[in-house]
């Protein structure tokens, strides 16, 4: 039987679930966790004083960050150094090679989205889905406490 559910919760999980699942094989050939590739995004923009900022920011606790990191500078996409005003802080930068890798991923990921996009038939409703979850984002964030 067809899932009749049209509540926004239950299709936002399984949008999420969905959309994690046909990314994962990408992420893995990348050599990324999704975590570690939401991580070398946020570094990309600009180098993260702490790996404390990384996790706020993320939404992520502080254990798992520290892992991610550490995958991450093992596989020579990230690396962490002495903070500039306070030795004992460790700055989170990208690395090059985590640039390129990066870059590659996103071009991986936009063709799986596009992909799924394309389900939706013209590109006027690929944009307009598009656009409505990004309200539906900024919406969210002006209903946080």
């Amino acid at each position: 039987m067809a899932d009749q559910r049209s509540d926004l919760h239950w299709l936002a999980l399984r949008l999420c679930r969905g959309l994690g699942a046909l990314e994962l094989p990408v992420m893995r050939g990348n050599g990324l966790s999704l975590w570690g590739y939401e991580v070398l995004v946020r570094l990309a923009d600009h180098p993260a004083d702490s790996q404390l900022e990384l996790a706020g920011e993320l939404d992520l606790d502080k254990s798992k960050i520290v892992r991610v990191v550490d995958e991450l500078e093992a596989a020579g996409y990230a690396e962490r150094v002495g903070g500039k005003v306070d030795r004992r802080r460790r700055a989170v930068e990208i690395t090059a090679p985590g640039r390129r890798v990066m870059r590659s991923t996103a071009a991986d990921l936009r063709a799986v989205e596009q992909r799924l996009l394309s389900r939706l038939g013209a590109a006027d409703d690929a944009e307009a889905a598009l656009r409505g979850l990004g309200l539906l984002v900024a919406a969210l964030r002006s209903e946080e406490v």
